[in-house]
């Protein structure tokens, strides 16, 4: 962190992607009593989730590839500028509804529709942040720059939900208008500070074919990292929309003090990643270690949350999940880009962020329903899904190494 940046303008992405991540766990802190108070069911929660998820697996791929070929800064902008605009107006109807209670389908339709194009939208920015990283660190070292942007993430995970809850606490729509104003401060440092930089496909795109989907090296290098990013993201989904109905039940709480447990849980979970990803920055192992070494500890962690019976334990399990998924987030990008040409860097990303959406498309629906059943049954899934990507990185190393 002391040395001057490889990377030109990473102050400013970094900067951006703290604040961008602060507004998307803003509204996660408040889903649960938001929904409560809506009269709706946690499935609709899940059904909003799920459909961000759907959008940003479809387009996450396409704007991969357009930041190759348009610029990565043009990029963010277009797209952190939709994102503003719709994160806005979401935060008016939500705020109109708690006065005034729509219709159940009313209100299921316009926050299914506005999640779903926020996750069209903000699709485009992690994997042309990660992209634009692995255009000009160094292979070999790129999992350290990943982890300052992972840093970043988790340090918004940390403020977000932290402000959120507080707010909430006092004013819930308060906490949705602040979290709506942050894209806003995003997309304007992007615009100011981050420079400019030729699209990387421009001259090499004449000379080489694109990278097809079937491509055997496709097929066998980014195999790792879609399937890390695909269950990480199920896993995480899941523990996401489900905190604040297990604190409000487990707890016995109402909808405001649920809102607050669920923003001190999710504040545990950034200082989680922010330990883990320090280690990533100052150590150098291979990403495919890391995996298995985070995706073990995060299984435990995530699992034991379904023996919390106090409310301190609930941050304790989370922030000890959250360590162990610091470790997996940065490598399977890196490792992602290190299997491709420099070309190829934004399509690369794009397929990975695509299984991470296919993640937010299973994992909400499939944690809300299973909730249902039973409190601790998402958080036993997790923890069997998490340890099965530890078993997939293990064999994964014995083949290559075979």
């Amino acid at each position: 962190m002391h040395a001057r940046p490889v990377v030109a303008g990473l102050p400013a992405l970094v900067l951006a992607a703290l604040i961008g991540t602060m507004a998307m766990m803003s509204f996660v802190a408040v889903i649960g009593p938001v929904v409560r108070l809506l009269g709706l069911s946690e499935w609709h929660a899940g059904l909003s989730v799920t459909a961000a998820g759907v959008l940003w697996m479809l387009a996450a791929r396409p704007w991969g590839r357009l930041s190759d070929r348009i610029g990565r800064k043009r990029v963010l902008i277009l797209a952190m500028a939709a994102y503003t605009v719709i994160y806005v107006a979401l935060a008016v109807f939500i705020d109109v509804a708690l006065q005034v209670v729509p219709p159940v389908l009313v209100s299921v339709l316009v926050l299914v529709g506005a999640r779903g194009l926020i996750g069209l939208f903000y699709a485009a920015v992690p994997p042309t942040a990660a992209a634009l990283i692995a255009d000009q660190a160094p292979a070999g070292q790129r999992a350290q720059f990943m982890a300052r942007l992972g840093s970043a993430n988790a340090l918004g995970m940390v403020l977000g939900p932290a402000a959120a809850g507080w707010l909430a606490y006092r004013n819930l729509p308060m906490a949705l208008y602040v979290a709506a104003l942050l894209p806003l401060l995003s997309l304007a440092l992007i615009a100011w500070r981050l420079p400019a930089t030729p699209p990387v496909a421009a001259a090499q795109a004449r000379a080489r074919a694109p990278m097809s989907r079937f491509d055997a090296r496709l097929r066998l290098r980014l195999r790792l990292p879609q399937l890390a990013a695909f269950l990480g993201m199920v896993s995480v989904t899941i523990a996401q929309v489900t905190v604040g109905f297990f604190a409000i039940d487990r707890f016995a709480l109402d909808a405001a003090a649920g809102a607050r447990m669920a923003g001190i849980a999710l504040t545990a979970v950034g200082v989680g990643l922010i330990l883990a990803q320090v280690l990533v920055m100052k150590l150098e192992v291979h990403p495919r270690r890391w995996i298995m070494i985070g995706a073990l500890i995060a299984g435990l962690g995530f699992a034991s949350v379904a023996a919390v019976q106090q409310p301190w334990q609930l941050p304790a399990a989370y922030a000890f999940a959250a360590f162990g998924m610091g470790f997996v987030f940065p490598s399977f990008q890196a490792l992602a880009a290190d299997a491709v040409q420099p070309h190829e860097q934004g399509a690369a990303a794009g397929t990975v962020a695509a299984a991470q959406g296919l993640g937010m498309v299973a994992g909400p629906m499939l944690g809300t329903l299973l909730y249902r059943a039973g409190a601790s049954l998402p958080y036993l899934l997790v923890g069997v899904l998490l340890l099965l990507l530890c078993g997939l990185a293990m064999a994964h190393r014995a083949k290559e190494t075979a």
